[in-house]
């Protein structure tokens, strides 16, 4: 049987379409900043021939401009990876720290969908368990859009937080955890072998925040790979037969990309959640007293204002792991070749 043409396959041309377009806004935005820098330059001699101090406020405000348009570019061609350009699934994970870990998740849940919605993405919620208190226990969410996942990546590990509890009557301060496991929705159908007897799967009942989320039917599915440890659920769908569907898509990505690595460091890399959710295992920290201050432990990127990271704006630690994972992949890349 002959394979179908390039048009015959609609899942290869998207992803041709897809590609062509982001290259064809690449060369575009490379183009606009080299009119840009060009200005910049007239500018400048302009000043100077002149003898013009009024137009250095105006040059600096081009400067930085450039500047900020050059990062995006940069930070776009750093996003070149197999599945960069798919939908992210992020799931969250409360951890040690009881009530104030939930809490700590919920915080987390709104600060990624403030960045999802900063950058035209959209959110789905797959699996949602609130926690026994306050928060949440555990959720997932599927983001759509351009380079979710390239973006989201950088994400994946256990985020630390202190601060005085405002679950505890003594005022103490308090640490706890929240693990973030993220990975491609990979559309396309992988060609994953999974034995059935490898597989535990549990129905329980949907729940969530109340109204239309409550299901009165145990219509919810977990799926646990037993040689590997993976744990997969979905309740958002219609009915139970979606939700296997969805989660055993979910699982067969899992699988598929374990399958693509040689070694137990990218095997843990791309798992995610391998690292116990607790003390000296946090890629990120997010300090509320006695002073303010989020530190990224990979990269060293630190920022000052606590409330606007939690609001979503994680673009400049996002852009510090996608540089600083660059340059790593580049020298064991050298590494190896000596």
């Amino acid at each position: 049987m002959e394979e179908p043409g390039f048009w015959e396959d609609p899942e290869k041309s998207s992803k041709i379409v897809r590609e062509a377009k982001n290259l064809k806004d690449t060369v575009e935005g490379y183009r606009e900043l080299e009119q840009e820098y060009e200005d910049i330059q007239v500018m400048i001699e302009m000043g100077y021939e002149e003898e013009d101090a009024s137009l250095i406020p105006e040059i600096q405000q081009m400067i930085d401009e450039f500047s900020e348009k050059l990062d995006k570019l940069r930070i776009q061609t750093l996003l070149s990876g197999e599945y960069d350009s798919c939908n992210a699934i992020l799931k969250l994970n409360a951890g040690a720290g009881g009530t104030e870990s939930c809490d700590w998740c919920s915080m987390l849940y709104r600060m990624y969908c403030r960045f999802a919605d900063s950058r035209g993405f959209t959110t789905e919620v797959l699996d949602y368990l609130d926690g026994d208190e306050a928060g949440i226990k555990s959720v997932t969410i599927q983001i759509n859009g351009e380079n979710a996942f390239g973006y989201l990546k950088s994400e994946r590990g256990v985020h630390r937080l202190v601060r005085i509890s405002p679950f505890n009557a003594a005022g103490k301060r308090q640490t706890s955890f929240v693990s973030c496991d993220v990975m491609p929705d990979i559309e396309e159908d992988l060609d994953v072998e999974i034995n059935p007897d490898d597989l535990r799967i549990d129905t329980y009942r949907s729940s969530g925040a109340g109204g239309q989320k409550v299901n009165k039917t145990s219509s919810a599915i977990r799926i646990t790979h037993i040689p590997t440890g993976i744990v997969v659920q979905c309740q958002n769908e219609r009915s139970q037969f979606q939700n296997k569907d969805k989660a055993m898509q979910m699982l067969k990505a899992k699988l598929f990309l374990l399958k693509q690595q040689e070694n137990a460091e990218k095997i843990s890399d791309i798992r995610g959640d391998v690292k116990e959710i607790g003390w000296g295992s946090q890629i990120r920290s997010y300090v509320l007293q006695p002073y303010t201050m989020v530190k990224d432990h990979r990269t060293g990127q630190e920022s000052g204002n606590v409330q606007s990271v939690l609001d979503g704006n994680i673009e400049p630690f996002i852009s510090a792991y996608l540089k600083w994972s660059s340059l790593n992949g580049q020298k064991a890349e050298n590494n190896s070749e000596n």
